[in-house]
């Protein structure tokens, strides 16, 4: 919520406050931003609010915003100005919303400047991702792409190189050298990883050495450690 005012990237029509919220500081900054913005605040039950809510852990605060409205996957490929050179993040169906949430507030962290979805078979922008995301949402672009494959074929065409992350990868990915060229991370699903398709489509597939046991890293721990090892490399 906060993330959402403080961004100002869309028009937020309203902003309801359970009447019974004990208002700490965030619920305070949340209420001045929304007033600097000129921003109707409501102050209703906690039972409308919850109602009203599309997610299961509603916390007594609530906004109604213009939906975030996709990129042409074109368009994240594209610099403009002094932006920072591309650096995307290709979800290969992660369908767990958890997963798509945490993968997101990390791509953020890490300077990523936009995300590529699927159209099926892949968790989208839901009240539950948006939550995991942290606010992450508000400031990556994203695109929702009818396949995978085809979309590594085209992030090709327009001079992003597209890098797979992979259990089974011989070259660690802190052997990568294309981290300050445009580029894009592309991360499988759970436990079957990039599907075979994308994996061909790739440039190049490196992976996480691990010394352990377990036989591999969960998506979005992964996520963290590959779009980080980038994020030095480009700084």
């Amino acid at each position: 919520m906060r993330e959402l005012l403080a961004a100002g990237r869309r028009p937020v029509r309203d902003v309801w406050v359970s009447e019974t919220l004990d208002e700490g500081p965030l619920v305070a900054e949340i209420l001045e931003l929304a007033d600097a913005g000129g921003i109707t605040l409501r102050r209703v039950p906690r039972s409308r609010l919850d109602a009203e809510a599309r997610t299961d852990a509603a916390q007594g605060v609530l906004a109604h915003a213009r939906p975030l409205a996709p990129t042409d996957l074109a368009d994240l490929c594209e610099r403009r100005g002094q932006e920072p050179v591309p650096f995307l993040v290709v979800l290969d169906g992660v369908t767990d919303p958890q997963n798509v949430g945490a993968i997101l507030r990390t791509a953020e962290i890490a300077g990523a400047t936009g995300i590529v979805l699927p159209k099926h078979r892949s968790a989208h922008i839901t009240p539950t991702v948006a939550k995991a995301a942290a606010g992450a949402i508000e400031y990556l672009r994203f695109a929702v792409v009818p396949g995978i494959p085809a979309a590594l074929s085209a992030l090709g065409e327009l001079g992003v190189w597209t890098v797979g992350l992979d259990s089974e990868a011989e070259r660690p990915v802190w052997q990568l050298d294309l981290a300050t060229q445009p580029i894009a991370l592309v991360l499988g699903a759970e436990g079957s990883g990039l599907s075979r398709l994308a994996r061909a489509r790739c440039d190049v597939v490196v992976g996480i050495p691990q010394r352990g046991r377990i036989s591999s890293l969960n998506v979005a721990a992964a996520a963290a450690i590959a779009a980080l090892e980038i994020s030095r490399r480009r700084a």
